[in-house]
């Protein structure tokens, strides 16, 4: 899977879970780009991306993750 792919599959997710249909991410985008982001929907987004990408995270994965970016860095390195 390309990294574009894993960043449009991402932004499906993210659009599900935060029930955000117009929402556009990039690699730059963090939590405090996106209201409904919050320390609640981010487990929630970890759980629906382990789900939808069939990887698991760790915790220091997990708190690496500065921006988009990052997260799609990892899931690409776990692919």
């Amino acid at each position: 899977m390309e990294r574009d792919d894993i960043l449009k599959k991402v932004e499906e997710i993210f659009r599900e879970e935060l029930e955000l249909d117009d929402l556009v991410l990039t690699d730059e985008t963090t939590a405090d780009d996106v209201e409904e982001w919050d320390s609640l929907s981010h487990v929630q987004l970890v759980v629906a991306l382990e789900k939808g990408f069939g990887i698991k995270f760790t915790s220091r994965e997990i708190l690496s993750w500065d921006n988009v970016g990052d997260l799609v860095d990892c899931i690409a390195g776990k692919m």
